[in-house]
C-alpha cells in the first residue's frame, strides 16, 4: 500500500505549550501602533494574539481539515502529507496543486470541491479533475528533507513519483508562489508526463534566454525587470534572509509564535487585494489556521531554507531551450511583479494568458471561483488526449 490515511491530531501538550508562550509574549514598541510602514502593525498583532489565545479553536479547525481525504506517503526519505480528492465526471483529469510560502495546503480548501465536482456548483461535469494537494517538504504535516540541494527542482521529481504511484500516468499541474516554480519545473523536466501547467505567479528567479543580438530585452521586459528590482529593495528583505541565512531566522520563529504570526500576517496583508484591510479578505480563523499549521509542524528552518535552495538552482534557460508542455498564466492585479507574456514565450508555449479583474498573491483563497474557471478553461482543450490512468490511493 503506497499511501496511508492520515488523521491530523496535534498533541495536547503542543497546544498547552503554545498557550503558555502566547501568555508570556513580550511585545515590542512602535512609533504608531496602527501603521504597517515598518512591518506588521502592533495593534493588529496584539489583537491577533488575543484572539489566538482566547477565541481561536484549533480542535475545530483540525476537525474540519480531517474531513478532507488526507494521506501520507514516503518519498525520498520524507513523509509527504497530501489531500487526494477524486473527481466526479465522465473523465476527470489528474491535477496536482502546489502551495507556496507563507501558505499551506489549506489555501486549496475552497478550490478542491469546485475542481472535483463542477456540476455541484453549476458547472460542466466534463471539467472535473482528480485533485492531489501535497504539502511541500517541511511545510504543514510533511516532514523536512534531511539533505540540501532540493528546492522546487527536486520537489517536481517528488511530485512525479507521487502522481505516478497514485496511478496517474499523465497529469496537469497548478500553483502560485513556490508552487508555480514546482509546476514550471514539472513542465520543463517531465514533458512526456505533463498535460499542461497553469500558474498564477512567475518566480522572479525565472530567467529565459537573452542575447543582445538574437533576442534582446524589449522595453516592456526591461520595465518588468526594473519593477522586480524596485520591489526587492523595498519588500524583499524576507526573501533575502530566507535565501541566505534561513537557520538564523528559524531560531526566533521556532521559539516565538507571535514572531511567526507577525512574519506571516504581514505578507497576507501586503500581498493580497485588501487595500490595507487584511480582515476584508481573510478571517482571523483563516490566518491562524495557516499560522498554526506552521507552528505545529515544527520545521520552520526547512520552510525557510527552500528559498535558499531555489536561489542556488533558479529557473534559468539556455538560448536553444524550449519547453513543450503547454503553459497557462492567470495574472491577478495585486500580485507581486509579473512579467509580460513575451518573457514567458521566450521558452514556453503559452496557450492562455488571462488578466484577472481582482485578487492578489493568494488567489486560491482570495478568488477561488475566478482561479478555478481559468484553470478549467486552460485545460479544457488539452483533455482530448486522455490516457491519464485511473488513479488510486493504494
Amino acid at each position: 500500500m503506497y499511501a496511508r490515511s492520515l488523521n491530523i491530531n496535534v498533541h495536547d501538550s503542543q497546544i498547552d505549550d503554545l498557550m503558555q508562550r502566547l501568555r508570556n509574549t513580550r511585545f515590542p514598541a512602535g512609533l504608531d501602533a496602527q501603521q504597517w510602514d515598518d512591518g506588521a502593525g502592533l495593534a493588529f498583532i496584539r489583537r491577533l494574539t488575543d484572539y489566538w489565545q482566547t477565541q481561536f479553536d484549533w480542535r475545530a479547525q483540525e476537525a474540519r481539515l480531517n474531513e478532507l481525504p488526507n494521506f501520507q506517503a514516503s518519498i525520498d526519505g520524507c513523509e509527504i502529507h497530501f489531500v487526494h480528492q477524486k473527481g466526479k465526471g465522465p473523465a476527470p483529469m489528474p491535477l496536482v496543486l502546489t502551495h507556496g510560502w507563507p501558505g499551506s495546503f489549506v489555501e486549496m480548501e475552497r478550490v478542491i470541491p469546485l475542481l472535483t465536482d463542477p456540476a455541484a456548483f453549476g458547472g460542466d461535469p466534463a471539467d472535473a479533475f482528480h485533485v492531489v494537494v501535497p504539502s511541500l517538504p517541511g511545510f504543514g504535516f510533511s516532514t523536512a528533507l534531511q539533505t540540501s540541494g532540493s528546492g522546487a527542482h527536486g520537489i517536481a521529481g517528488m511530485w512525479l513519483e507521487l502522481m505516478t504511484k497514485l496511478g496517474y500516468d499523465r497529469f496537469g499541474a497548478q500553483g502560485g508562489d513556490i508552487g508555480a516554480g514546482v509546476s514550471m519545473w514539472l513542465a520543463r523536466r517531465f514533458p512526456a508526463q505533463m498535460i499542461g501547467a497553469h500558474v498564477n505567479y512567475i518566480p522572479a528567479s525565472f530567467r529565459p534566454p537573452v542575447s543582445d543580438s538574437l533576442c534582446p530585452v524589449t522595453e516592456e521586459e526591461r520595465a518588468y525587470l526594473d519593477a522586480v528590482a524596485a520591489w526587492a529593495s523595498t519588500e524583499g528583505a524576507y526573501a533575502s534572509v530566507q535565501s541566505t541565512k534561513p537557520q538564523t531566522l528559524s531560531y526566533a520563529m521556532t521559539d516565538s509564535p507571535v514572531g511567526l504570526a507577525a512574519w506571516i500576517a504581514e505578507k497576507f496583508r501586503t500581498w493580497s487585494d485588501c487595500n490595507g484591510d487584511i480582515e476584508s479578505v481573510f478571517t482571523m480563523d483563516q490566518l491562524l489556521t495557516d499560522i498554526s499549521i506552521y507552528w505545529f509542524g515544527h520545521a520552520l528552518d526547512a520552510s525557510f531554507r527552500i528559498y535558499k535552495e531555489n536561489r542556488l538552482r533558479p529557473l534559468v534557460f539556455s538560448l536553444s531551450e524550449r519547453v513543450a508542455t503547454p503553459l497557462g498564466v492567470a495574472v491577478f492585479p495585486r500580485e507581486l511583479p509579473m512579467p509580460p507574456r513575451s518573457w514567458l514565450e521566450r521558452v514556453f508555449e503559452v496557450r492562455r494568458w488571462s488578466s484577472m479583474p481582482r485578487g492578489g498573491h493568494f488567489a486560491a483563497l482570495e478568488q477561488p471561483e475566478l482561479l478555478v474557471e481559468d484553470i478549467r478553461a486552460f485545460f479544457r482543450p488539452l483533455r482530448h488526449a486522455g490516457g491519464y490512468g485511473a488513479g488510486s490511493v493504494d
